[in-house]
């Protein structure tokens, strides 16, 4: 019999006699029984980086870079069982990232975004990005959750056209172009409303300064008529 200790960053999976269900305990320290068998499983979130490479519904390709931070589901026992439970999750003494879990991420990776691209046209998916990203991030969670995994964190750049298929470039100049030709119209249809308000406001004050003569000429014709009353 040993006793055994996790690193702050691990967690022993403990596996063999007396235990049936279920059939791994994991804890941070304890003892080892004659007939059991041990591993250190390291929790530590792993980065993956990819270029994924799919194809719109129109059978255009493109290209996903994406950078996601994924790692055990620490909070639940339950998920961490199941991350325990995968092929090369638990080497003898200790484990960092084996093969076998960087090949299962970017399977479910590339292939929940090349479903879901291939759903969607080009244009859907150049004006609907940032849904397109979310859409991409909720999919793949839901895969990796089977696995007891959990993504904490997901960077998708800008989405990338494959040489010779420069759809993304054309969108992108069509909708600077788009903008631009709005924002000529913008400042004509602002011009005119200026020079409209001018002309407005001189005929306006050319209204009011007529007003104020024709005030100012009947004052004074008043006042004349005073005046000749007074000198009668």
């Amino acid at each position: 019999m040993v006793y055994r200790v996790a690193g702050p960053s691990e967690v022993l999976a403990i596996t063999g006699s007396f235990f049936t269900d279920p059939d791994i305990v994991l804890a941070k320290k304890k003892w080892i029984w004659p007939g059991q068998k041990w591993v250190k499983v390291d929790l530590t979130p792993v980065n993956y980086t990819f270029r994924v490479q799919a194809m719109s519904a129109e059978k255009l390709p493109f290209i996903l870079p994406a950078v996601f931070i994924i790692g055990p589901k620490v909070d639940c026992n339950e998920s961490m069982i199941r991350y325990a439970r995968l092929p090369g999750s638990c080497q003898p003494m200790t484990y960092k990232r084996s093969a076998h879990v960087t090949e299962l991420v970017q399977g479910v990776i590339e292939g929940e975004t090349r479903v879901l691209a291939a759903s969607m046209t080009m244009e859907e998916i150049f004006r609907g990005t940032k849904s397109f990203k979310q859409e991409v991030f909720d999919k793949v969670q839901l895969e990796l959750d089977q696995f007891g995994l959990r993504i904490y964190n997901a960077n998708v750049k800008q989405l990338v056209d494959v040489p010779g298929h420069e759809y993304f470039s054309y969108l992108g100049q069509k909708t600077q172009m788009e903008a631009a030709n709005q924002a000529k119209i913008d400042v004509e249809e602002a011009t005119k409303k200026g020079e409209i308000g001018a002309k407005e406001r001189r005929g306006l004050t050319t209204q009011n300064a007529a007003k104020i003569d024709a005030e100012m000429k009947i004052i004074s014709t008043q006042r004349e008529g005073e005046g000749k009353k007074g000198e009668e």
